[in-house]
Order: structure tokens, then sequence, then C-alpha cells
């Protein structure tokens, strides 16, 4: 399970391009995950989408997890759910989705971290870890301190989701943050392949500075 580069789709500053366009985009810059986010469409309509990332995933070999909504992930074959404090708890989820299938989480200190994880939950999302504009209930930026704490007390993989551009990622890898999910820093971009290349080599380079 690589969480290295997460792109979250959102129609609504990717200059006209589909959820599928910014799927296919993202993934020919390299992202690891692609995870659909719409908070507007109905059930048919995000199935019928999904099932068109599901098989752009499917071809580049990304993981394709579903923001919020198991129904849907499991109607369109996806890999997994990310699931926020106001959604299905992770328990509920893993029993009616037993692994290999994907469970991430939002999560927004030390124990949200280790309840999920305890529950089942495959990675945990700091959410946010900058103040961000691409969500409006988000609330304010918890910090670089807010995910050292975190990471220290969860053995699954940490995800970094909040304000994280390609001026920071560096310091939030290095920080402890085992990958990242972006929204505007690459759908929001003019090139999203060449954005999503760019974050993808500034993530690998700050791994190996904290490897040494």
């Amino acid at each position: 399970m690589n969480l290295d580069l997460n792109v979250i789709t959102d129609e609504a500053i990717a200059s006209g391009r589909t959820h599928a366009e910014i799927a296919r985009l993202a993934c020919a810059g390299g992202a690891d995950a692609i995870q659909l986010r719409d908070k507007c469409c109905g059930m048919r309509e995000l199935c019928r989408t999904g099932r068109e990332i599901r098989a752009i995933t499917k071809e580049t070999g990304a993981l394709f997890i579903v923001n919020d909504r198991l129904d849907v992930a499991l109607a369109c074959g996806a890999d997994g759910v990310h699931l926020g404090q106001d959604d299905l708890r992770v328990e509920v989820a893993r029993q009616l989705a037993p692994r290999p299938f994907v469970i991430g989480a939002s999560v927004g200190n030390v124990d949200e971290a280790v309840i999920a994880e305890e529950a089942g939950a495959d990675y945990v999302a700091v959410s946010p870890v900058f103040s961000t504009a691409s969500k409006d209930n988000a609330g304010p930026g918890l910090g670089l301190a807010a995910l050292r704490e975190i990471r220290a007390v969860v053995t699954i993989p940490v995800i970094a989701i909040g304000g994280v551009s390609r001026e920071n990622v560096g310091e939030v890898i290095r920080a402890g943050a085992d990958g990242v999910a972006v929204i505007s820093a690459v759908v929001g971009q003019p090139d999203i392949t060449a954005a999503a290349r760019d974050l993808k080599d500034r993530i690998a380079a700050a791994q190996r500075e904290r490897l040494r």
C-alpha cells in the first residue's frame, strides 16, 4: 500500500476537468492513490464516475479510494474508503468490508488516531496540518507538532492533509508523515501531471533526507 502521493479529485477547482480526467492526469504524473471526493453527486452518478476512475487506476496500479461513502466504494469496486469523524465508524466499515479493503480515517488528535487504529483503520490522515481553503469546515491548521505526536502513537501509515504544497511538502515528510493528500497543489494547477510529478520528486527527496 503506497500512499506517498494521494490526489483528491475536486471538479470545482479543476478548470472544467471531470473527476476521471483529473485521475488520468494525476496518475500520469505518478500519483499513488486517487480519492474520489464529491459532496453533491448522488449515488448513481458517483458510482458511474467511480467505475471510470477504477478503470484508470487499474491500468496504472494506483489505489482508488472513495471519500465518505462505503456503499459507493463497494459498488464501483474501489480499493478502499476514507472516513471522516462524522462518517460511518471505522469498526462498522471494517465489519462490512474486511481486508484487503483499505479503510482510512481522518483524525485531529492523538486520541482519535489511537481509536482509529484500534478500530481497524489501515491509515490515518492528520487533518488539517495547515490551514486550507479547499475544505470549508476544516478548521485551523494543527501544525507539524501535532503530526509528530500522532506519528509517535500509531503504527499504521500517517498521511498529512490540509494546506500541503510544493513549498512545504518536504518539511511535512521530514516531520514524520508517510505521505500526503492534496487537492489544490495538484488539481488546481494548470498542468496536473507536471504538478503531481513535481510533488512526487519532492516527497522522494524528503524521504531520502529522513533516512540519513
